[in-house]
């Protein structure tokens, strides 16, 4: 769970510090046969007591961190086999991006109904009364379930009036809104990459830790002990992710004393998003399409190409935050590279588009560049920051949270046409936005901005996040609300935008 420092992030924490210190320290890159017995020392097991098990998932979560795949359980290779292709400083993401360490994972039931210890033997068994296939039936007093008959309707669970029938499922399965997780020949959790969008839901919601996404750690330090310049693009929602004292500018400061060159607001980018997609809906709704969906989310706007392909061309064609902000960033620098760092697992492959490539040259979660500065013992309190610096808008920032799109979208629409009603609807959850997308189809959003997110909450839930959600929108708001830019209108940044002039933004300005 996002927030708590579980055993399963104390597993991940390891794995992504070890792999940072790898290639700050030069170690050759056979070290990596080393680190399973450097981050699971002793004879005895700690996380599934059985320590030759707990070191070969920390095997193959080192190898997808350093970009390996996983491997299968009936190959026989060395742990460093093939990485000497995969720990060079221009290695992108090779799909597929998030996959199984099959024998870790435990093999949950896909669904089922139970009966818990709460059963009270009740004599209205409503359980009974309501099953419309007679799957329950009283033993010594209690009631039993049939499973060959169940249907797992839920009827029982909502009529047991001690809350003691409870219907099991899937941890990784439940939390995938594209209906990708299913279970292989032996039971084990198996996932449809032709489905999956990466979100990383699953990863986040597995508590056995069996499933892993692929890094770019070991590559980026590389980056940053070139004489090349390596600029960090930090995503609006990495307030608080870094512990609850540490401030935007301790943050900034951390970056450089990593290596970076200096630290970019993506909330700058979401400025000029949200100009764009203003731009983008008053050219196309209603003329041209019925309603318009935001782009900024990558797994949200895949979904809704793969499951309604006729309506692909509904989704804004604008640029997402991250993109502008690093075609921005090398206009500006040229000859340098940017690492986009934030919340998301499906920014990963974003950036390995073709289109992308260019523009964003790494892609890291705040989880993994928590890893980074820990190989390098930053203390976010003993560095020497610097006065803050005011260069994105409110409404560039709120990006992050769900909604926030949609409002800073309506707001530069406002500056172009003051009196226009613009009539918005959003969805946070892959399940939500499906549904949001039928309710479209049916006609029911004619007119509408459409704003899909794929992850609890908005960006402050994504699968890479430190912070517990609510906190995270919490000190995300008390940012905001410090902000001396309020509307994203009002960026100096918009001359990288040629679609609109700031002239006619401002001709409707109050």
């Amino acid at each position: 769970m996002r927030g708590i420092y579980s055993n399963k992030t104390e597993i991940r924490h390891k794995v992504f510090t070890e792999i940072a210190r790898m290639a700050y320290e030069d170690f050759p890159l056979s070290h990596i046969e080393d680190l399973p017995y450097e981050i699971i020392p002793g004879e005895i097991g700690k996380y599934y007591d059985n320590i030759f098990l707990e070191r070969a998932i920390v095997g193959e979560r080192l190898r997808a961190t350093i970009g390996l795949p996983i491997r299968k359980m009936n190959e026989h290779a060395p742990l460093s086999e093939g990485i000497d292709a995969s720990a060079i400083d221009e290695k992108y993401y090779d799909p597929p991006l998030i996959d199984i360490i099959k024998f870790a994972c435990h093999g949950c039931p896909e669904k089922k109904v139970l009966i818990t210890n709460g059963c009270q033997g009740c004599i209205e068994h409503p359980c009974i009364e309501v099953c419309p296939k007679d799957a329950i039936h009283m033993e010594n007093g209690r009631s039993v379930i049939d499973e060959e008959k169940c249907i797992q309707c839920g009827k029982c669970i909502n009529a047991c009036p001690y809350n003691a029938i409870i219907k099991q499922e899937r941890p990784c399965a439940k939390a995938c809104g594209m209906n990708a997780i299913k279970s292989d020949e032996y039971g084990r959790a198996d996932i449809d990459h032709n489905l999956c969008v990466s979100c990383g839901m699953c990863l986040v919601s597995c508590p056995f830790s069996a499933i892993v996404d692929k890094s770019q750690i070991f590559q980026t330090v590389l980056a940053l002990k070139s004489n090349t310049p390596v600029y960090a693009a930090i995503a609006p929602s990495f307030v608080r992710q870094f512990g609850d004292n540490v401030t935007s500018e301790m943050v900034r400061a951390a970056l450089k004393a990593v290596g970076f060159e200096d630290m970019v607001e993506v909330a700058i980018g979401a400025d000029l998003c949200a100009i764009q997609e203003a731009v983008d809906f008053l050219q196309e709704v209603p003329k041209n399409h019925a309603w318009m969906g935001t782009s900024c989310c990558p797994a949200w706007s895949v979904m809704a190409k793969k499951t309604y392909p006729e309506y692909a061309d509904y989704i804004s064609m604008s640029l997402t935050p991250m993109v502008l902000t690093g075609r921005m960033t090398k206009k500006q620098h040229p000859n340098c590279k940017v690492v986009f760092i934030g919340p998301c697992a499906a920014k990963k492959l974003e950036a390995s588009r073709r289109s992308v490539r260019s523009d964003i040259d790494f892609v890291l979660t705040f989880e993994e560049m928590m890893g980074i500065f820990d190989a390098k013992k930053i203390d976010f309190n003993q560095l020497e920051v610097e006065p803050p610096v005011q260069s994105s808008s409110a409404y560039g920032k709120g990006f992050a949270v769900s909604g926030g799109v949609a409002d800073a979208v309506v707001n530069a629409i406002h500056c172009i046409e003051p009196d226009m009603e613009v009539k918005t609807v959003k969805a946070e959850g892959l399940m939500e936005c499906k549904k949001m997308l039928a309710l479209a189809k049916a006609g029911k959003y004619d007119g509408y901005l459409l704003e899909g997110m794929a992850c609890p909450g908005g960006c402050v839930g994504g699968a890479g996040v430190l912070c517990d959600i609510r906190k995270a929108a919490v000190a995300l708001d008390q940012d905001k609300a410090k902000s001396t830019i309020k509307k994203s209108s009002h960026s100096e940044y918009l001359k990288y935008l040629h679609l609109i002039t700031k002239e006619e933004l401002y001709e409707n300005e109050d």
